[in-house]
């Protein structure tokens, strides 16, 4: 299992570069490996990205915007749904992840 995170290199938005920066920061932080996928170097990864978000969590117009986390080629979520995992220290359930022994980021949701 690999936790894919893909994210815009070249992003004009500084909201979606601190929330890219926070995501793969914690990640970095807690020694969770991870694969970096930038959309906006590599056209075969936009295209991944945006065909295995589901219809449900697109936005109502427009293409999905990073960061977005998958386990393999299962879509975990957005900023949001990192963040809300975060705050409930269930980050290694909402990544499908075995949390370490006394991770206090592993409870379960």
């Amino acid at each position: 299992m690999v936790i894919k995170v893909y994210i815009a290199s070249s992003s004009g938005s500084t909201a979606i570069k601190k929330q890219q920066q926070d995501v793969l920061g914690f990640l970095e932080a807690n020694k969770i490996e991870f694969e970096e996928k930038d959309i906006a170097a590599n056209e075969e990864n936009r295209k991944w990205m945006r065909e295995n978000v589901p219809e449900d969590s697109r936005p109502a117009s427009g293409n999905p915007l990073p960061p977005r986390l998958f386990n393999d080629s299962r879509y975990l979520g957005d900023y949001d749904a990192f963040f809300e995992a975060r705050e409930n220290n269930a980050v290694y359930a909402f990544l499908g992840l075995t949390a370490p022994p006394g991770s206090k980021v592993g409870e379960l949701l």
